[in-house]
């Protein structure tokens, strides 16, 4: 059976746009990819960004099941993801506050006070219990994407959002981990802890209060 691929030229083109600015658009993914990338090591930016790639997979599984909508208007589901994702911000948060760590000038060993594994979870469990990339997906799979259209060429969307967000945030820690940032933030690093501890606070209440709609 051949399937005329042209046809789905401009889903793929609003999907790559939409994805791309999913991943840019300020949240919980970019303020904790920060905070592992200056508080610990590249190395643990770039594993929270691949944690953060990789719980997109959650949300494009149940999109090509179609559970989003069922998520969205569910009042018990979603605010079960909303108030576990925003817990989770808070805790993260106050655990910055009460930081004693040092900015990491290096990629030695011990200047990494975060595991890979860790640096992983952070970023996984932050993306997939986001709320709000629960509505960008419930947004692409209804709106965008045609309940037609095959499940294997869904499955190539969320490849391009998952890549997205990677090459994103792949690159925002590579960025903030230069040695001569990293000897700038080193001058603030109180008050920086101080900033994001209490951005990633604001940002749990924030998902707290959000209405499900």
């Amino acid at each position: 059976m051949n399937i005329d691929l042209t046809l789905y030229l401009p889903e793929l083109i609003s999907v790559s746009i939409i994805a791309i600015f999913m991943a840019i658009s300020p949240g919980a993914d970019f303020v904790m990819v920060t905070r592992n990338s200056v508080f610990y090591s590249r190395t643990a930016g770039l594993f929270s960004s691949l944690g953060i790639s990789l719980a997109i997979w959650i949300h494009v599984a149940y999109s090509i099941a179609g559970l989003a909508l069922i998520i969205s208007k569910s009042i018990v589901l979603f605010s079960i993801i909303k108030y576990l994702g925003a817990f989770y911000l808070i805790y993260i948060g106050w655990q910055t506050l009460r930081s004693q760590s040092k900015l990491s000038s290096s990629e030695k060993p011990d200047s990494n006070e975060l595991s890979n594994f860790s640096a992983f979870k952070i970023g996984f469990i932050t993306n997939a219990l986001n709320p709000k990339t629960t509505i960008f997906f419930l947004s692409i799979f209804t709106q965008v994407v045609n309940p037609e259209t095959p499940v294997w060429i869904q499955v190539i969307y969320g490849l391009i959002i998952s890549l997205a967000h990677l090459i994103w945030f792949g690159f925002i820690s590579i960025f903030l981990s230069q040695p001569i940032l990293l000897k700038k933030f080193n001058d603030y690093k109180n008050s920086i802890e101080k900033v994001v501890g209490t951005l990633l606070i604001g940002l749990g209440l924030k998902v707290a209060v959000t209405n499900n709609a």
